[in-house]
């Protein structure tokens, strides 16, 4: 079964958070360090790894996104 991820970004003067849930979060963190994909994270420079958490399945990372 593939692993899925929430996790937490924030800009570099940590005034902006982003909550995102991935089940690549190694790819999903470049691609807002290089301002592809979501437009709030390129706007607002969200690009810095704070948090993740690893589940087993998408249904339990959704839940806990939506915490």
């Amino acid at each position: 079964m593939k692993e899925s991820y929430v996790y937490i970004t924030s800009n570099i003067n940590r005034t902006v958070l982003y909550i995102g849930l991935t089940s690549n979060i190694k790819l999903s963190i470049e691609k807002h360090k290089n301002g592809v994909g979501s437009k709030f994270t390129s706007k607002y420079s969200v690009s810095d790894l704070l948090y993740f958490e690893t589940f087993t399945t998408i249904e339990l990372a959704i839940q806990r996104e939506k915490q």
